[in-house]
């Protein structure tokens, strides 16, 4: 791997790392800010991923509709209190090509309750298109898709 591409995957892993880690410390108001103004986020289980349309279980389309699902967990919504653990691993880069990056993860999801019980919440990949917005780089789509529809309790926080 050449020093600009070993460059690349290092803030493409830093990237990830940092989507997981902001999930799992609660600071939703920060999510939106890891995609570019028109970036969209997507969870479809698997077994739609091939349907016309792949119809998501969870869907924004910009910032603004991010930051709108974060007020509405912190005001309005009800659902289960827990403590989120993200695992990402096997981040690849598929493709590159100007500045655009496909990428693909995998994922797995444990939550712990306010009980003190961990359970596996959710397992995927996530399959992310990265580029270069505002100087650094930020999602242009990133879509979690979940080996299972069968999700065990509202979805409510970002896989």
């Amino acid at each position: 791997m050449t020093g600009t591409a070993s460059q690349a995957y290092d803030a493409i892993r830093a990237l990830e790392y940092r989507y997981a880690r902001l999930l799992d410390e609660d600071r939703l108001e920060e999510w939106p800010n890891l995609f570019v103004e028109r970036g969209v986020y997507k969870v479809i289980p698997r077994e739609n991923l091939d349907r016309q349309p792949a119809l998501p279980i969870f869907f924004c389309d910009s910032q603004a509709m991010m930051m709108d699902r974060v007020k509405s967990l912190r005001e309005a919504n009800v659902y289960n209190l827990h403590y989120s653990r993200h695992v990402v691993s096997n981040i690849e880069i598929l493709s590159a090509r100007d500045g655009i990056f496909e990428v693909a993860a995998c994922y797995t999801v444990y939550q712990t309750d306010l009980e003190g019980q961990t359970r596996l919440f959710s397992v995927g990949q996530y399959r992310d298109v990265i580029a270069n917005g505002a100087g650094e780089l930020r999602f242009q789509e990133k879509i979690a898709v979940c080996d299972t529809f069968n999700i065990p309790n509202l979805l409510a926080i970002p896989l």
